[in-house]
């Protein structure tokens, strides 16, 4: 395994993170066992989860994954072999089930309490907005649009106080962002130096080879802030593993259970996966193996969170960091997304 440092902190990370979101409801706990068993002795020591999973959310299985992540925490007497990341979601009707009052308040501080209780831990090692409370163009929405129904206040500093307050209590050791924007981000850091605050150590968002979205104005933030990128579905819900396109999906994979996430399967993305998939055929690797390798690989990237249903496909998916991309196949890979570039954003 390779290792990296949490930007602006002395915590140490695997490049791989584990992703846990289909467990307690794709996976049940025996199945999170193993896989964290594995991922550990592996080498993988940085687990992410949130408050809102497992996905697709609901209030019936709201909190289960680290509910099973805690279980497996005191069941093995580990909990100071890994890393733990974790979020509280941020507001909308798909949270409502959660609460309904964003960052604001006490939520934060209830928040973190829930979490805490779920994970039997006392403390949290990278805690995360999980979107922001304003209206901007989340989840797959390609272009913003302003809403005149946007109740949303600035409470940026109100926020970063907050999140401070925990990590004097002891309560989290770092904190960061997901799903952010440019702007939404650089508020954030006006804030942190304008009350000299700790810096923000990461930003989680979605990046893949069908979504480089992040390249367009977050990753220079990132490199000249300090601000690492935790990339989140670098296979696109499954879609860059070929599968899909070859039609060897399992009946139980994801966008066969749920084909309403289909952020990744538009014309364009399946013309691209095409491609990417020629390309890896012709460099003898699998589709897999060459879309985590390029997130593995990029300089904005502090670790690339995977996710797997079945321990095969967490042993694949770990296997990628011992792949290294040469400039030639970065170049094609380069060309493919000039020719279809961000199908999926």
């Amino acid at each position: 395994m390779k290792y990296t440092t949490l930007p602006n902190t002395d915590i140490k990370v695997s490049k791989i993170c584990l992703g846990t979101m289909t467990w307690g409801n794709q996976n049940t706990e025996a199945d999170g066992f193993a896989q964290m068993d594995y991922a550990l002795e592996r080498g993988v020591n940085f687990f992410d989860t949130a408050e809102l999973y497992p996905v697709p959310a609901s209030k019936d299985t709201q909190g289960r994954t680290s509910t099973i992540i805690g279980n497996w925490f005191k069941q093995r007497q580990n909990r100071n072999k890994v890393i733990i990341a974790s979020k509280i979601a941020g507001p909308g009707e798909y949270t409502a089930h959660i609460r309904t009052t964003g960052f604001g308040g006490a939520s934060i501080q209830e928040a973190i309490e829930l979490e805490l209780k779920r994970l039997q831990t006392d403390y949290i090692d990278l805690y995360q907005l999980h979107w922001p409370e304003r209206h901007t163009n989340t989840f797959g929405i390609r272009d913003f649009k302003p809403s005149p129904n946007d109740p949303w206040i600035d409470n940026f500093n109100d926020v970063l106080h907050q999140l401070n307050m925990l990590v004097k209590a002891g309560k989290i050791r770092a904190y960061g962002l997901s799903n952010e924007k440019g702007w939404g981000t650089m508020r954030y850091i006006e804030e942190v130096r304008k009350d000299n605050l700790p810096k923000i150590s990461t930003i989680q968002n979605a990046y893949s080879l069908l979504n480089r979205t992040f390249e367009g104005d977050l990753a220079e933030i990132s490199l000249r802030e300090n601000m690492g990128l935790l990339a989140y579905s670098p296979l696109a819900f499954g879609v860059l593993s070929g599968k899909y396109i070859e039609g060897t999906a399992r009946h139980d994979a994801r966008l066969n259970l749920f084909p309403r996430f289909a952020r990744y399967s538009s014309l364009q993305s399946t013309q691209a996966t095409q491609l990417y998939l020629n390309l890896a055929k012709e460099l003898g690797l699998s589709l897999t193996t060459l879309a985590l390798a390029f997130v593995n690989q990029r300089p904005f990237v502090t670790s690339n969170i995977i996710g797997a249903t079945t321990l095969g496909q967490l042993e694949e998916n770990i296997n990628t960091i011992d792949t290294v991309l040469c400039e030639e196949t970065l170049g094609k890979i380069n060309a493919i997304h000039d020719q279809i570039p961000n199908p999926a954003p």
